[in-house]
């Protein structure tokens, strides 16, 4: 099993819209950057992913996603109508992927970007590079346990 750090501002689409959905299921589309591309391809279902809320007060990790649909063409690439449409994409080779996910549980309390970058054990992870803005992001097995285990301690001001 992989792990994976998803982000969304929650004025698009927040962790509680996730968790509200019909089997708090839903597509991951959207993602324009070839690299996050990428990292959706690599997804397996039974993966794991912290929901992370960006462009948010405070920016957090908020839950935790399953995989349920490895990769399939984002439907959104070839809606003329939608803000992701991409004239150059074609269905016979598309170029822009989505996945499933199911919002698995909310963390016990939400771990902010504050405390990610105080954390030992975090300071290789993609989230807290300088100029890292990629909406989707693998994270290793020990940065999974880091994160893990400071939604169950007691945060600093909180």
């Amino acid at each position: 099993m992989r792990h994976w750090l998803i982000k969304s501002e929650p004025s698009s689409f927040s962790w509680d819209d996730l968790w509200k959905l019909p089997k708090r299921t839903t597509s991951w589309e959207g993602v324009r950057n070839y690299q996050a591309r990428n990292f959706l391809r690599d997804m397996r279902v039974g993966d794991l992913a912290f929901f992370y809320h960006s462009s948010a007060e405070p920016n957090a990790i908020i839950g935790v996603a399953e995989i349920v649909r490895e990769a399939y063409p984002d439907p959104t690439q070839f809606d003329v109508a939608d803000s992701h449409y991409d004239p150059k994409s074609k269905r016979e080779a598309p170029m822009w992927s989505t996945v499933d996910v199911r919002a698995r549980e909310p963390l016990a309390r939400p771990v902010t970007l504050t405390e990610l970058r105080a954390a030992k054990g975090l300071e290789k992870m993609e989230l807290l590079r300088k100029g890292s803005r990629l909406s989707v992001t693998p994270v290793s097995a020990a940065e999974w346990a880091v994160v893990c285990k400071l939604a169950i301690t007691a945060g600093s001001g909180r």
